[in-house]
């Protein structure tokens, strides 16, 4: 019964990996064909195509600006995560709860027997 058990399951993995893999060889397949039916002519390549720098076209007034809008961003969410924004410090809630306190303090206490 385990043997059967276990070929069945290995059995199902095997077909499940080669469904995905035709899947696969049909994807692969027709974006190729795309690539090939969506390029243009071959054109010559000038030295300076190979190099180009980010923000290309952009006025670099515009390029300034949107790094100072970043860099301002990032300071921003940094002192988001500070401890000096945050409500409570990590683990204080812990406390907050009366359930909670009565708890531990039942945990520490020792067993003492009520006298009569």
């Amino acid at each position: 019964m385990t043997v059967l058990g276990m070929g069945l399951v290995f059995s199902v993995l095997v077909l499940l990996w080669g469904v995905l893999r035709f899947v696969l060889y049909l994807e692969d397949r027709g974006a190729v064909a795309v690539d090939v039916a969506a390029s243009p002519p071959d054109a010559p390549a000038s030295a300076t195509d190979a190099v180009t720098a980010p923000g290309d076209g952009l006025d670099p007034e515009l390029v300034a600006a949107i790094t100072a809008a970043v860099i301002a961003h990032r300071a921003v969410r940094r002192r988001e995560a500070a401890p000096s924004m945050r409500t409570f410090w990590p683990g204080s809630l812990i406390h907050a709860s009366r359930w909670v306190g009565s708890g531990r303090v039942r945990q520490t206490r020792s067993f003492q027997r009520r006298g009569r």
